[in-house]
């Protein structure tokens, strides 16, 4: 007998609702030039901002231009949509995954800060974390949340609504990987790493519900809870 919980985790995570998003051969084509073309300028989009120095103005805007690349690939390969899972105990209840997917984040930046007070100790790890952290040293402000947000926002809608939609088989698999693609433009190892975990994560979501609300909502809440706790740790 599962738990409410084990019931819960299940249907945001495997059970997949029914839904007909198919598209015909020519629109399915168009989505699939579209995303391969987006993904190879958002990489290095992405490794440009994140050579940007700490403290550099530029860095802000490389963040949003990134954001903006993602954003406009997602919408110009075809339709998205929110997706909806079923109820724990009545699956003809079909609803939004809108509390489990934030429950689900803070679960994930629970085990990366766990992973983190482990990891730190680890000279290399060390330099790489703190890399990536070097642009929120000064402290987190309002303006570094928004971009955290903003372009959490932006890969999702991109790597969990346009590309996954993009490919015919394995998209999980796929989406994660070229996920992770883009991120090692950074040369930063741990990040991508971070891109393995988080993209399988979101990538389960995006196949049970059948839309990106739920790994946004996931993404979110796990970015900005680590924006705020890996520089405590680091």
């Amino acid at each position: 007998m599962r738990t409410s919980a084990e019931r819960a985790l299940r249907g945001l995570l495997w059970d997949k609702v029914p839904r007909n998003h198919r598209q015909d051969p020519r629109p399915f084509l168009v989505r699939r030039v579209v995303t391969g073309v987006f993904v190879v300028i958002g990489a290095v989009v992405l490794g440009w901002s994140l050579q940007i120095e700490a403290g550099d103005s530029t860095f802000y805007v490389a963040t949003l231009v990134l954001a903006s690349i993602w954003t406009i690939g997602a919408f110009a390969s075809g339709p998205l949509y929110l997706g909806r899972i079923a109820h724990p105990e009545r699956h003809d209840d079909l609803r939004r995954p809108v509390v489990g997917a934030i429950v689900l984040g803070l679960l994930l930046a629970g085990i990366f800060v766990v992973g983190a007070l482990v990891v730190r100790e680890i000279p290399l790890v060390d330099r790489q974390i703190s890399s990536v952290l070097s642009h929120a040293n000064a402290g987190v402000t309002p303006m570094l949340v928004l971009i955290t947000v903003v372009n959490g926002i932006a890969e999702e809608l991109f790597f969990r609504g346009a590309l996954y939609a993009a490919v015919p088989r394995h998209p999980v698999a796929v989406s994660t990987v070229a996920y992770v693609v883009a991120t090692l433009a950074t040369g930063n190892f741990m990040l991508a790493f971070a891109a393995i975990l988080l993209g399988v994560v979101t990538g389960l979501e995006r196949r049970a519900s059948g839309g990106v609300l739920a790994p946004v909502l996931t993404h979110v809440t796990w970015s900005t809870v680590m924006l705020f706790a890996l520089p405590l740790l680091f």
